[in-house]
């Protein structure tokens, strides 16, 4: 079974980024992201900008970011093969 990567905060911004987001805004160490989709809504997620994410947040990013990208795409970017 894969497991999920350790990955810092400026390493799933980069990967979201890939998925046609874009930083709005940052509060301290959040970073907001947002990109319009396919019918014209806003999609918005907010980042932690952390050394390194701990399993629990980052498996709550992947969940929200599921919302708007096909989780298979996200599954390489996100667990060990």
């Amino acid at each position: 079974m894969p497991k999920l990567r350790r990955l810092s905060g400026a390493e799933v911004l980069r990967i979201l980024e890939h998925f046609g987001f874009s930083i709005q805004a940052q509060r301290g160490s959040h970073v907001k992201l947002r990109r319009i989709g396919p019918a014209g809504e806003k999609q918005t997620l907010t980042i932690p900008c952390h050394q390194e994410l701990d399993t629990g947040t980052l498996r709550a990013i992947l969940r929200q970011a599921s919302q708007y990208i096909p989780e298979d795409e996200l599954h390489p970017f996100f667990y060990t093969e």
